[in-house]
């Protein structure tokens, strides 16, 4: 029989509040950004028109053309369009599976089509039901394919497709991630007391 969970430290429900309000709106995760991703911070991607419970393909993110963004012959920088494309992916699932979730990136490939000499738009195209994985709980595996386009810059001219993306992602609930701290500490705890003290002072009886 499983033991009962443990109530939540108040450094834990503040953690799980924080997380919660950092995919609220842009507003907070800009906020959120500058202590924890300043490096999307600076480069200033923001979440467009997508709320959970939408389809994959209504996901949008933006990477504005600006000077931290570009290299140094006027287009938008191949670091920037790779480290983003992890952080579009994971604005996107963390939105969906909320702030109970862990996210780390386990392989990503990136292919670059063209250069990008705008803002650049990373939308999901396909993407396993991750929903569906949450509602099954446990920890799981997520594939999305991502198109990276230049927004168009005047009316007459479409958007450029600019680069694809591949990445994997793993997904922890927290509340796992909590119970297997507590069974390292315990095993700790129950090495530490079960070692014999005697064997540390050798020689003292004779």
């Amino acid at each position: 029989m499983r033991a009962p969970a443990r109530e939540l430290t108040r450094f834990e429900r503040m953690e799980a509040w924080l997380s919660r309000l950092s995919i609220k709106n842009n507003f907070w995760h800009k906020v959120f950004s500058l202590v924890w991703l300043p490096y999307a911070f600076r480069s200033g991607i923001r979440m467009h028109g997508f709320r959970k419970g939408r389809a994959a393909e209504a996901f949008a993110a933006i990477l504005p053309f600006r000077r931290f963004n570009r290299n140094f012959y006027d287009a938008m920088a191949g670091a920037a369009l790779l480290g983003n494309s992890e952080v579009a992916a994971g604005m996107y699932l963390f939105s969906v599976c909320g702030g109970d979730y862990t996210i780390v990136c386990k392989e990503m490939k990136y292919r670059f089509l063209r250069p990008c000499l705008g803002p650049a738009i990373y939308r999901v195209v396909k993407s396993q039901d991750v929903e569906e994985k949450v509602a099954e709980g446990g920890e799981f595996n997520v594939a999305l394919e991502m198109e990276i386009f230049q927004q168009k810059i005047v009316k007459t001219r479409d958007e450029t497709l600019v680069g694809r993306c591949d990445i994997t992602f793993h997904c922890t609930p927290k509340s796992m991630v909590r119970e297997r701290s507590d069974r390292r500490k315990a095993r700790k705890a129950r090495l530490s007391a079960t070692r014999d003290p005697s064997t540390n002072s050798e020689g003292d009886a004779s």
